[in-house]
């Protein structure tokens, strides 16, 4: 997709960090949120700040090695994930994180958001969304398996830190962090009731290819 101008991007991002806030998915420090610019770089929000109140001013442009180029704040510290998830997904323009609590919650017991038995989460997100392991900062073996994962789905839950979800722009990846939340909370309270019954493989095979021709999921 084109790069929007940056005046327009910076108001855009910051509208979005203040929706994750708005939409209690985040908490005191919680989240973050990028997107790509021309040339190599990324729009960012700063560390230590609550997404409430970003501003314009607070935003960082860095470069793919997590150098700031503009800004005077200093970048999150979870920076290296975003850059992992551009670096594995080319077409992506816009990463966020955040802590959805259901989705969360699952995420911290080390489930995965499944059975995907609802077509529309197919449609939107892929076959699954799956779940990293816990890792600590830093840990190459688990930033490789967050990578692997972000090269083939569009939400990943990563266990004990929230939710990334990738997209075309700001918009696409927020509407990403509802679905995988609203999907979490549906399966929680079906759950109460019995057993989930999943998608079967040709339904799922059937959706993927309606994903397909939608432009949706990596590129291959």
């Amino acid at each position: 997709m084109p790069f929007l101008p940056l005046p327009k991007l910076r108001s855009e991002l910051v509208q979005v960090a203040r929706r994750l806030h708005q939409n209690g998915w985040v908490a005191n420090h919680d989240g973050n949120v990028s997107a790509r610019l021309k040339g190599g770089r990324l729009l960012i929000t700063c560390t230590a700040i609550s997404k409430h109140d970003v501003d314009e001013a607070s935003l960082l442009v860095v470069d793919m090695e997590g150098k700031v180029l503009e800004g005077r704040r200093k970048p999150f510290s979870e920076l290296e994930l975003h850059l992992a998830a551009y670096r594995a997904r080319p077409e992506v323009d816009a990463v966020l994180h955040a802590h959805p609590p259901h989705a969360t919650a699952l995420g911290l017991c080390g489930g995965e958001l499944a059975p995907v038995a609802m077509p529309e989460v197919v449609v939107s997100l892929g076959s699954r969304i799956p779940t990293v392991p816990r890792f600590l900062p830093r840990d190459a073996e688990g930033l490789g398996l967050f990578a692997a994962q972000c090269a083939e789905y569009d939400a990943v839950l990563l266990s004990g830190n929230g939710v990334f979800t990738l997209g075309a722009d700001l918009s696409q990846s927020l509407l990403r962090m509802e679905l995988v939340e609203h999907y979490a909370r549906i399966l929680a309270v079906a759950r109460l009731w019995g057993p989930v019954p999943p998608l079967s493989a040709p339904e799922v095979e059937k959706l993927l290819e309606a994903r397909k021709k939608a432009g949706l999921g990596p590129r291959k």
